[in-house]
């Protein structure tokens, strides 16, 4: 199971209790792979030329499906050379300010855009990422107009937190589990998450839909994939040994625990789900285009 982050980074600590429970169903070892790189297209890309035989997957994050129509110059296709073969877990983002901003609340923050339109700085993971098309998304919903800073290909997540407390950036939309600790310090302000009710891990802080935006839901979500090729038969078998290392109760409270939710969709219906995704995306950055030359 490849995937195109460091270890401890939101992928991996997925991965690894799911891999943990295959090897228990398979009786055979399952590996947890870490291959970053190359802005996170390592991962993918070496599994796109790996054989179509089942025995090495893509482990990822929405951001695969979403780069299909973003990123021009992939050196793969995330549609066509991959068949999505199970979802595994859907958590919420979080909105975030640096305490040095002063801003505390979702309508402060669409104030202080209204007051200084064009001058705030949102920061990303990167173009195409999940980070980068939520934030569009609550942009357009909320009729924000800031500059994005994307982090550059070499800056992991926590970098790209790092440098927004540091002044890089006033705003962000980060996974909730690497941005805990700068709100316990307190250099850092949850001011919403991003799925439509709130986070288990964030219980006082309101989902976005709450705080002004009724109807916004954009969570991260995660999936297994295998290179276009891989047999049919493979793909079914796989599809149906990781939902039910999904449903064992040892990942389900590990689960619990993470805020993250199960995707439950069958294999048809996740792949439909991806498409979807990718469509979105594009739908977003398209209408990201329009809300900033209209205004």
């Amino acid at each position: 199971m490849v995937e195109p982050f460091g270890r401890g980074g939101g992928v991996d600590v997925l991965a690894r209790p799911i891999a943990a429970e295959l090897s228990r169903l398979w009786a055979q070892p399952v590996t947890v792979v870490n291959h970053p790189g190359a802005g996170s297209t390592a991962a993918p890309a070496f599994v796109a030329g790996a054989a179509a035989d089942g025995y090495t997957l893509l482990v990822n994050t929405s951001a695969h499906a979403y780069s299909a129509s973003l990123v021009s110059d992939l050196p793969y296709d995330p549609l066509a050379d991959f068949v999505p073969v199970a979802p595994l877990t859907s958590q919420a983002y979080v909105l975030v300010t640096a305490k040095r901003t002063g801003i505390a609340t979702l309508s402060e923050l669409i104030s202080a855009s209204r007051r200084w339109p064009g001058q705030l700085r949102f920061a990303s993971a990167g173009i195409g990422t999940g980070t980068h098309i939520c934030a569009q998304a609550m942009n357009i919903e909320a009729g924000i107009v800031a500059v994005h800073v994307p982090a550059s290909a070499t800056d992991s997540i926590v970098d790209t937190i790092a440098r927004t407390v540091a002044g890089s950036a006033d705003y962000a939309i980060f996974p909730i589990p690497p941005a805990a600790p700068f709100f316990e310090n307190g250099q850092l302000v949850a001011l919403a998450v991003t799925t439509a009710g709130r986070s288990a891990l964030l219980p006082d802080t309101p989902s976005i839909a709450e705080a002004g935006l009724p109807g916004f839901d954009f969570p991260i979500w995660y999936g297994v994939w295998a290179p276009s090729a891989t047999p049919p038969s493979v793909i079914h078998k796989l599809a149906r040994d990781i939902s039910l290392a999904l449903a064992a109760p040892s990942v389900r409270s590990w689960l619990a625990e993470h805020g993250a939710v199960p995707l439950n969709l069958e294999q048809r219906e996740f792949a439909r789900f991806v498409s979807d995704e990718s469509n979105r995306a594009a739908a977003i950055v398209a209408k990201a285009e329009t809300h900033h030359a209209a205004t």
